[in-house]
């Protein structure tokens, strides 16, 4: 990464020295196939012709491009060395006029890590995939260009590629001659350009709308995949969520969908969940299913679609000049998906994920010692990359939530469509947004903007319920707190609900009231007088962004009857006000898992209760003390075990189960049973074990020793796909034998022969919770590594190593004492890679808190 980075600074001095005219790029991929020549990179092609206006004629500017060589450079006609002028990551062009045309002519490399063009070999029929992904400066691993998101250009690509392909760009492309040629773009910035090229499998369709004016959109509509995911690719069921969707935006944004047709290309090898280019959107391939899923996973696949349309205009139209101001692409879109989700398509319970799911990323992403403002300071590419976090979607999402409620859905979005008209084809800061936000709706944006996007942390409200002697209450108040780390207490509109049980024994809600919460401590007077509740829910309705905490009484009720709680919403704010509690240390991670054994069983939303048992696993995994994990396993293997008996034969409460189960299974008997599952000798009424099952009950069996590398070889030959391949490195990885460790150890670390997914799936494999001896020796080989880690490979999978192989499950003071000692001795290491350290470091340091807390509940 060295030599790669590029400064706001830098940037900024460039984009008020130059503007963009346009660009063709001329890229030539028949490399792809066939074997590769000579020793190096694979390579490819590119030529890039660039069109920009220099305001100070003589002065010196740079263009950006990483290659393996460059073999000619021309600037207004004038033949540069390359030599001279390239030094691997950068074009130095000196002596600029007024208007410029440069010419860059280059060998650039494939990629196997997911950055820039990436080259996918199918191992089931040995085809040849490409796709392009940028995002934040990637474009120019591809093509030579100024990348940057405020130098704006149109874009016309062509692309000679392998007979038996099609090739896919923003714009329309027709071939001829043996060349792609497509429509030139509107002006968008260089990180959302797109080509994917490959024998792929294309549906189409179209979306067709008139105007009150009369007019006519008419959108052609595609849908594409790996010929090894044709069988299972539900395109109509994409299609349908992309009409539905586009007909919202539509209705809401006053604002025709720009960019002509609208792809949507699934990708092997996907290191996002999907990417906004306009035109061509790309997606992970998971995103089909080769097996049984539940409808939670469906609900996710149509929010990322709904999620990256909303892009088209929140991103594309209008982007944000540098990364400091991300969020006004990514938090808008973030809520957008969810918004559109519920008022456009059959998910119409989006917000109970949103708040069980999305919000929980953002509440651990803002207790973190690299929590951040919404609008962040970015000072270069690298803490770009970074910022792609909890703070920036889910909480900036959670914050436009709860603006929708300060200033009226309609203000809101008529600021929206103001937005659109005043800046389509520009780029934006705050104060862009804030100043219609404040025509629209009359509000001084000012001081909530100070207080919600421009200010870190997370508030905790707790409810104060004083009765009087009738048993009414006399006074109830809700107290705001905040961590001393991050002081600011924050206006927040909330609904407080009581509860109580009625006489069937549900828990219902009996009254409401909406209340401004501003300052320490806050009086409900609209509750006075109430009958005295069980339960008293502090955010009721997901209002604003906060941790919710509970009184001794609320607490008490939901020990004894939270499966009783009959409205969704309020049960999942139950469910992760607990999980809050466990990850602060204030409720024994044995408490929280014995909810789940209790109550989940009794969990109606299938996206909940999955959520569950991921916060029952990791509860199990890193907040219980040592000393009773083996107890707290036995306890949910066999509470699984019994729910997955006792659930709808064939349902995906069903599926769920067997999934935890499977999670959490380690005992011979439970082993076994996986085992004859897999081999048809045992039988769960309904439950279809399908491949991607068989892989799922594989692992743990691979973790006990007890599937060899014969056994998962047999598996390979039955699944010999993409997907197959990738479960079966995760499996080989999690063997429990030392030899394994260290040859997994050797192809992540000190190899780079694998590409980024079967990085991916050698790091779930490798970190496995039963063996935590065996990987004991790898944490001083952690520290030693890292370092040279991030200097020597590219900053993805920089972070999935530094991210995936931190020595969390050596969790004691010495493994904290380990990091400190790090940290201290590198402090000029990259700041991207001391925050990665620093906040895998303050999660050790949760679990220690949390495994002492649940020891203590020992006695």
């Amino acid at each position: 990464m060295p030599g790669e980075n590029l400064s706001r600074d830098e940037a900024r001095e460039r984009a008020a020295l130059l503007s963009v005219d346009g660009y063709d790029v001329s890229l030539d991929v028949r490399s792809a196939t066939g074997d590769a020549e000579g020793g190096g990179p694979r390579t490819f092609r590119s030529v890039t012709t660039i069109r920009f206006r220099c305001n100070e004629p003589g002065a010196t500017s740079f263009a950006d491009l990483i290659a393996p060589s460059v073999t000619a450079v021309s600037l207004n006609g004038r033949d540069l060395d390359p030599s001279e002028v390239f030094d691997g990551s950068r074009i130095v062009l000196e002596d600029l006029a007024a208007d410029n045309e440069l010419v860059v002519d280059a060998q650039c490399a494939y990629s196997r890590t997911g950055e820039g063009l990436h080259r996918f070999v199918d191992p089931e029929d040995g085809e040849v995939y490409l796709y392009t992904q940028y995002e934040p400066a990637d474009s120019r691993r591809v093509f030579a260009n100024f990348e940057q998101p405020d130098l704006k250009a149109p874009f016309r690509f062509e692309v000679r590629a392998p007979e038996d392909w099609t090739v896919w760009s923003n714009g329309a492309g027709e071939r001829a001659d043996g060349v792609w040629r497509f429509a030139e773009t509107k002006p968008v910035s260089t990180y959302i350009t797109c080509v994917v090229a490959g024998p792929y499998h294309y549906v189409t369709d179209s979306y067709e709308r008139t105007f009150a004016d009369g007019s006519r959109l008419e959108i052609p509509l595609g849908a594409l995949c790996r010929k090894g995911l044709a069988p299972y690719f539900d395109a109509d069921d994409v299609f349908l969520v992309t009409k539905q969707g586009l007909d919202f935006f539509h209705d809401h944004f006053d604002y025709p969908y720009p960019f002509g047709k609208y792809d949507q290309a699934f990708v092997p090898e996907y290191n996002l969940g999907a990417m906004e280019n306009p035109g061509l959107v790309t997606f992970r391939e998971e995103y089909i299913f080769r097996g049984k899923v539940t409808q939670a996973s469906y609900e996710g696949r149509a929010n990322v679609i709904l999620h990256e349309m909303a892009h088209m205009w929140f991103g594309d139209l209008v982007t944000m000049e540098w990364w400091d101001d991300l969020w006004l692409k990514e938090s808008f879109a973030d809520f957008m998906g969810a918004f559109s989700l519920v008022g456009a398509t059959r998910f119409t319970d989006g917000w109970i994920t949103f708040a069980n799911r999305r919000k929980a990323w953002a509440y651990r992403a803002d207790q973190l010692p690299s929590t951040h403002p919404i609008t962040a300071d970015i000072r270069d590419l690298q803490d770009a990359k970074l910022n792609f976090d909890g703070i920036t979607y889910a909480k900036g999402a959670s914050v436009l939530k709860q603006l929708v409620a300060y200033v009226g859905q309609d203000a809101f979005l008529e600021g929206a469509r103001r937005y659109f008209k005043r800046h389509a084809y520009g780029n934006t800061r705050l104060g862009d947004l804030l100043s219609v936000l404040e025509e629209t709706s009359g509000r001084d944006m000012a001081a909530w903007a100070r207080s919600w996007l421009q200010t870190a942390g997370v508030n905790s409200l707790t409810p104060q319920v004083l009765l009087d002697a009738g048993g009414r209450v006399d006074e109830l108040a809700v107290v705001q707190e905040a961590a001393e780390s991050h002081p600011e207490l924050r206006p927040h509109r909330v609904a407080v609900g009581l509860y109580r049980r009625t006489g069937e024994g549900s828990l219902e809600r009996y009254a409401r009231a909406e209340v401004d919460v501003d300052g320490p401590r806050t009086v409900v007077a609209e509750l006075a007088g109430a009958d005295a509740p069980e339960l008293v829910l502090v955010n009721d309705d997901d209002l604003t962004y906060c941790k919710t905490r509970f009184d001794e009484t609320s607490l008490a009720t939901l020990r004894e009857h939270l499966g009783s709680l009959t409205d969704p919403l309020a049960r999942a704010l139950c469910w992760s006000a607990l999980w809050n509690m466990t990850r602060d240390a204030l409720l024994p991670a044995r408490d929280f898992t014995g909810l789940v054994l209790r109550f989940a069983g009794r969990e109606s939303d299938i996206g909940v209760l999955q959520m569950l048992h991921a916060w029952a696993n990791s509860a199990l995994v890193h907040y219980t003390a040592p000393a009773r994990r083996e107890t707290g396993g036995r306890l949910l293997a066999e509470g699984a075990l019994r729910e997955l008996r006792d659930a709808a034969p064939g349902s995906e409460h069903q599926l769920a189960w067997a999934r935890f189960f499977a999670a959490v299974a380690s005992d011979e008997a439970e082993l076994r049973l996986l085992r004859g599952l897999l081999e048809g000798t045992e039988k769960i009424d309904g439950l279809d074990v399908d491949q991607e099952l068989r892989w799922a009950f594989l692992e743990p069996l691979a973790a006990h020793g007890a599937a060899d590398e014969g056994v998962l070889a047999a598996e390979l030959a039955r699944d010999d796909t993409a997907s197959g391949k990738r479960h079966q490195v995760r499996c080989l990885a999690a063997r429990p034998s030392a030899a394994v460790k260290a040859q997994a150890w050797a192809q992540v670390v000190e190899s780079d022969a694998l590409s980024n997914a079967l990085v991916e799936a050698t790091i779930a494999g490798f970190t496995q919770s039963s063996q935590r001896e065996l990987l004991a020796p790898y944490a001083e080989k952690y520290f030693a590594a890292i370092e040279r880690v991030w200097t020597e490979r590219s900053i993805q999978i920089g972070m999935d190593v530094v991210r995936g192989l931190f020595p969390a499950l050596q969790d004691s003071p010495a493994t904290l004492e380990a990091t400190d000692a790090w940290l201290s001795g590198h402090e000029g290491a990259a700041p991207a890679l001391r925050r990665l350290v620093l906040e895998a470091r303050d999660d050790l340091a949760r679990a220690l808190r949390g495994q002492a807390c649940d020891a203590a509940a020992a006695g």
